[in-house]
């Protein structure tokens, strides 16, 4: 009885440790999107489990929602790369993030800011350490800026001595050929930048349990279905083959409501091949 009660003990315990390492998973998309890994490209969808060494890249007025196994909220904007280089959850959640281009925001979850966190973001040459905190960055081919919007960061740039940022609005900022800086902007600009990283209201945007969808095209044969399915998820939407009928179809499903699918359906025009969309509701 006693090594049963310690078997079910350890199992307990292992199961814990399992909930406790929930990865990154992607919340939202505003396509086009694409994740990286294994020397793979595919379309990125809500709900994707996210896997250290990933990398995440959007296209053209795109938009990305991550949450982190900590409960974080990690938001790209449009002509992103994003990596997940590190992450592990034991006792303490330690993640290495990189941003290679774009905009980004971190948010830490109110009810969990408590959680101990041990996370490293990587402006391109600024990285900025959190434990716990709401902050907005990216990376151009000018500079590389971080901004605080809440609590309290270390950040620093390679060959400068790292400084402490704990006042709201203030940032830093690395020009490319130039030396790192601390200033102060204005909640105006905050907002501005923030909006780079928000899905757009009635954007062509899909999330997880989202139940409309556009057809991308009814083909004469299947081969002529198989071809536009490559060209659409070449180039960030995660379309499937269905039928209509007699006829091989080309569907990108998921999308959030009736809004974002013809924002989508919009999108799909401009891709070749691709001619008369249309969107179907749950």
């Amino acid at each position: 009885m006693r090594t049963t009660k310690m078997l079910l003990g350890a199992a307990l315990l292992a199961a814990t440790g399992l909930a406790a390492a929930e990865p990154a998973r992607v919340e939202a998309v505003q396509y086009p999107a694409w994740l990286e890994r294994g020397g793979n490209a595919v379309p990125l969808t809500p709900g994707t489990r996210l896997e250290p060494s990933d990398k995440l890249r959007t296209g053209a007025n795109a938009r990305v929602q991550l949450r982190m196994g900590e409960g974080s909220t990690v938001k790209l904007g449009e002509n992103a790369q994003f990596v997940i280089e590190k992450m592990d959850d034991r006792s303490v959640f330690r993640a290495a993030l990189s941003v290679i281009t774009g905009a980004f925001r971190f948010t830490t979850d109110a009810l969990r800011k408590s959680q101990r966190r041990d996370i490293a973001i990587k402006v391109k040459n600024v990285t900025a350490g959190i434990r716990g905190t709401d902050l907005w960055g990216k990376s151009t081919g000018e500079r590389d800026l971080v901004c605080l919007l809440e609590g309290k960061i270390s950040v620093g740039s390679e060959g400068h001595p790292t400084v402490t940022l704990d006042q709201p609005l203030d940032f830093y900022q690395k020009p490319r050929e130039g030396e790192p800086a601390v200033a102060r902007v204005d909640a105006k600009q905050v907002e501005i930048w923030s909006q780079e990283t928000e899905i757009s209201r009635d954007g062509p945007a899909a999330r997880m349990g989202g139940q409309w969808s556009v057809i991308a095209g009814k083909f004469s044969t299947r081969d002529e279905a198989l071809n536009a399915n490559r060209v659409l998820r070449a180039s960030g939407y995660p379309a499937v083959l269905g039928t209509s009928g007699e006829y091989p179809t080309v569907i990108v499903p998921g999308l959030a409501g009736e809004a974002e699918a013809r924002a989508l359906m919009a999108n799909l025009r401009s891709v070749p091949g691709i001619v008369g969309p249309t969107v179907k509701g749950p």
